[in-house]
């Protein structure tokens, strides 16, 4: 008897210590406290009423409203000259057949074009040339350069990623390598009105980040376009890449198939209805893909160039902001609905009452 009790007796005192092991390790699992991990940390629980949202939606309304319209206004003042001149500059005998014009290198690409100004343009103004149906942001294009190449001149011969412009037939590196650097644009315009030359200043039309932090000031060219298929324009071997700035501003590859790039400024005041005169080298292939060239002149303001997606998206938005809020005024008016108390919810309810 004072066996099985003392038997009992251990038993009991068992499985008591392992209840308590298996406390004390639940309680070395557990977080420690803080309001963070307990989410009860002070937080803003705003109640939408029909007043509330009704004021929202006209506040929002009545400042993008007249976002947009500013928006607009600063759009309508630039002044654009656009002129598509890319089956102009074609021989009348070869409009059948550009593509055989333009591969043959012994016909003169040499045109001439006269722009008239539609009204008075400010300087600095803008030169770029427009690129239509020119994918640059196909992924095999993309990625064929090599960034380290381009910044560092002991990293000539690393010309990964730059098929299949990445050496010359006899192995040799080519600096810049890839199909970016190799389809370079190259025409090239020169401005006059009357027996004015209008000079274009092409300093600084690049990214500053990208001349000094890209393109290395003590990389040169070297081996580029001498394959037997050349893509674009040459780069003279004596001047370091960082000073290239056709190459950079080609190089910041555009994510849309219609795009501009910056060709130049011209530092003179163009007068209405005056006869730009330019001549201009057509040299770049775009007849094999379907492409279109255009030359553009525009003016800028301080929201930047013609663009006016920005103002009418603030009008639609700020427009329909203001519907709303009067949509739901009548409808609150017509059928309202009864709210509940607010006092019930449990962040309003005294401690003592809960």
């Amino acid at each position: 008897m004072n066996s099985h009790a003392a038997g009992t007796s251990n038993g009991g005192s068992g499985d008591a210590g392992g209840a308590g092991a298996g406390a004390a390790r639940r309680n070395t699992r557990m977080p420690k406290y803080s309001k963070f991990t307990q989410q009860e940390l002070p937080a803003c629980k705003p109640i939408l009423t029909p007043k509330w949202v009704v004021s929202v939606f006209f506040i929002v309304g009545v400042i993008f409203v007249p976002i947009g319209v500013v928006s607009l206004l600063a759009a309508r003042d630039v002044v654009e000259i656009i002129d598509r001149y890319d089956e102009a500059c074609v021989p009348g005998n070869m409009t059948e057949n550009k593509l055989a014009y333009i591969q043959n290198s012994s016909i003169p690409k040499d045109c001439t074009r006269t722009l008239m100004v539609t009204k008075d343009m400010k300087q600095p103004i803008f030169v770029y040339y427009q690129l239509d149906n020119f994918y640059q942001n196909h992924r095999r294009y993309v990625k064929s350069r090599n960034d380290a190449q381009l910044r560092d001149p002991s990293k000539a011969n690393k010309t990964s990623a730059c098929e299949p412009e990445k050496t010359t037939a006899d192995g040799k590196p080519i600096v810049p390598c890839g199909l970016i650097a190799w389809s370079l644009f190259n025409d090239t315009y020169i401005f006059a009105r009357g027996n004015e030359n209008l000079t274009v200043d092409k300093k600084h039309i690049s990214w500053k980040s990208d001349r000094e932090h890209k393109f290395g000031k003590d990389v040169y060219p070297s081996n580029f376009q001498n394959g037997s298929l050349i893509g674009g324009a040459k780069l003279d071997p004596n001047i370091s890449l960082s000073e290239q700035e056709d190459l950079i501003v080609w190089m910041r590859t555009a994510a849309l198939p219609t795009f501009r790039k910056l060709y130049g400024r011209i530092y003179v005041d163009l007068k209405e209805n005056d006869n730009i005169t330019v001549r201009l080298s057509n040299n770049y292939n775009t007849y094999s893909f379907g492409g279109k060239k255009k030359l553009v002149l525009s003016t800028a303001t301080w929201l930047g160039g013609k663009n006016d997606f920005l103002g009418y998206t603030y009008l639609i938005v700020g427009g329909l902001c203001i519907f709303l809020a009067f949509a739901f005024t009548l409808l609150y008016f017509i059928k309202p609905r009864k709210l509940g108390d607010h006092n019930y919810l449990s962040w309003n309810r005294h401690p003592a009452g809960r």
